[in-house]
């Protein structure tokens, strides 16, 4: 089991005040914790097919998308100030 100076001083690393009792109930928590990952440890995970896990790229073609050409007309003309296609903003820079 962890001692009550280790939850002591991983509280304060974290700045946190713990009464007594929290330290008591943190101190029990911490140990079942660290009791599973101990039993994690022992699990042979080789022998385990991981067959759900996707392999290779999955990710999709870049491809471009068709333009709207009527869309982008309604919304340069709603735009205060434009130079040729784009919509000119403010330097955020």
């Amino acid at each position: 089991m962890i001692s009550k100076e280790e939850v002591e001083k991983i509280a304060k690393l974290a700045r946190l005040e713990l009464t007594p009792e929290e330290v008591v109930k943190m101190q029990k928590d911490l140990s079942e914790v660290l009791d599973y990952f101990n039993a994690l440890q022992k699990v042979d995970s080789k022998s385990y097919i991981s067959s759900n896990i996707p392999r290779g790229n999955n990710l999709r073609k870049d491809e471009g998308r068709h333009r709207d050409e009527e869309l982008v007309e309604k919304l340069l003309e709603q735009a205060p100030d434009k130079k040729d296609e784009y919509i000119k903003v403010k330097s955020i820079f």
